[in-house]
């Protein structure tokens, strides 16, 4: 698959989140209401679901971090069609906002650092990294990003990954921060999912990637995007973050009128890097 002049066309605009341009700067801008962007971070974790569940959750993610203008996005590859790590060869990613460029550049050293990374556009036939980029687009304007699907589930694989990617963004000039597109647990009642999101979420705070993986699989907690995560996780601490910050957590279930008896859970996560580095 060639690069050269490829664009990824939204698929979930009209539908994730809205379609029409002034209706999507509006939303993102209202979940972006006015926080002390002041967080130098290395990782964070934001939801990726329909905009009028998690958006104010993203939102206060992205609001609070001062953010550079090169990322790194890991998403989840929900219908386990792509490989185990897939990076999209198109070189724009378009949304009602505009387009969003591949950093080639970084793409090219991460895909060095991680030979399993391969060139695969089937990962991302789905929302959960096109949802993050509006809100970059508002906050970040003309950045550039490395867009990898994560298939692969296996432990080992998803800290190598985490490696990979610290050892290429510790020798940049240039800063460049981690985005772990994830929600976390699903379609359970409310007070159960608020208890086991608490389990997870203590184990990011803590960045301890293998107690958030045991206490994932110990106590079933459907987090789609911990393979994300448990790399971005494993990146932060190598780059100088010691702990995770909680931004904002909600369930589908605080949206007025949506039921509390199957939610979703959505946490905002960041990992700071310390002051000293």
């Amino acid at each position: 698959m060639t690069r050269q002049g490829s664009v990824r066309q939204p698929l979930v605009a009209g539908r994730f989140y809205p379609g029409l341009h002034e209706t999507l700067l509006r939303d993102v801008e209202r979940y972006c209401a006015p926080q002390p962007a002041n967080i130098r971070a290395a990782a964070c974790v934001a939801p990726h679901a329909g905009y009028m569940y998690s958006g104010g959750v993203a939102g206060a993610v992205y609001a609070s971090l001062d953010l550079p203008r090169r990322f790194v996005i890991l998403a989840p590859d929900h219908f386990g069609q792509g490989p185990q790590l897939g990076l999209h060869p198109a070189t724009q990613w378009e949304t009602p906002l505009g387009t969003a460029s591949l950093d080639e550049a970084l793409a090219a050293k991460i895909q060095e650092a991680c030979p399993e990374i391969v060139e695969d556009e089937r990962g991302h036939a789905e929302h959960s990294l096109e949802v993050q980029l509006p809100f970059l687009q508002h906050l970040a304007p003309g950045f550039s990003f490395v867009p990898i699907s994560v298939g692969t589930g296996r432990y080992e694989n998803l800290t190598g990954l985490g490696e990979a990617l610290a050892s290429v963004i510790a020798a940049e000039k240039n800063p460049v921060m981690i985005v772990a597109s994830s929600d976390m647990n699903h379609y359970e009642d409310d007070k159960t999912t608020r208890r086991k999101d608490r389990m997870a979420i203590d184990a990011m705070l803590a960045l301890d990637t293998r107690a958030l993986f045991d206490t994932l699989k110990r106590e079933r907690i459907s987090m789609c995007g911990y393979g994300p995560a448990i790399a971005a996780m494993t990146a932060a601490r190598r780059l100088g973050s010691q702990k995770g910050e909680l931004i904002r957590y909600a369930t589908s279930g605080d949206v007025k009128g949506a039921g509390r008896d199957r939610v979703v859970g959505y946490a905002g996560v960041v990992f700071p890097i310390s002051e000293r580095q």
